[in-house]
């Protein structure tokens, strides 16, 4: 029997929907850090983007059936993933929109966006205030600037996962960066 680490991605998929729980924990293994950081770069909050990666990985255990490994299994998660991103975007909306809904009087108190002591360093806030300008995004730009520069994947990769042109994916990018560059100009 060939080791799992040995297997590319399409074959471990294969033992997986067979009952080969190891085969599909090498994938998750594979894939959770970049996963990670996509889901991270859309929702900007650590702790979310670690939920979401495990709602992710078990939505893919789930349709692993329907997984056609002609494409590469990292572009398929990062589709599962993405719509992840934005299944919590639209519940954190309809919170949002509750919680101002309720009388002023009934109202919890709302936390502050005070950073802790702990984040001192200069290197960490220019971080965070990155991250939060490219959550400020709208998700067309956010996306494929998340998914072309800071996950690297190829311009028509992009293209096939989000159903757009590679000349879309060009141009989208282009305003993404335009964009991003003005929002932190802004905080200056």
């Amino acid at each position: 029997m060939t080791p799992h680490g040995a297997l590319d991605d399409a074959a471990l998929a294969a033992e997986a929907v067979s009952g080969r729980d190891a085969a599909f924990a090498e994938l998750v293994r594979r894939h959770r850090q970049r996963l990670y950081r996509l889901i991270l770069a859309n929702v900007n909050d650590a702790d979310e983007a670690l939920d979401l990666v495990q709602e992710t990985f078990l939505s893919a255990h789930r349709a692993l059936a329907r997984y056609d490994p002609a494409r590469p299994m990292g572009g398929w998660l990062a589709a599962i993933a993405l719509n992840k991103c934005r299944d919590w975007a639209r519940r954190r909306s309809v919170r949002r929109l509750f919680r101002l809904a309720r009388p002023l009087d009934e109202a919890g108190e709302v936390a502050g966006d005070v950073p802790g002591q702990d984040v001192a360093a200069d290197a960490r806030r220019r971080m965070d205030r990155v991250a939060r300008a490219i959550a400020e995004m709208p998700a067309g730009l956010r996306e494929v600037l998340t998914l072309r520069t800071i996950d690297g994947l190829p311009q028509a990769e992009v293209a096939s996962l989000l159903g757009i042109s590679p000349k879309a994916v060009e141009t989208r990018l282009y305003r993404a960066r335009a964009r991003l560059q003005a929002l932190l100009h802004e905080g200056e």
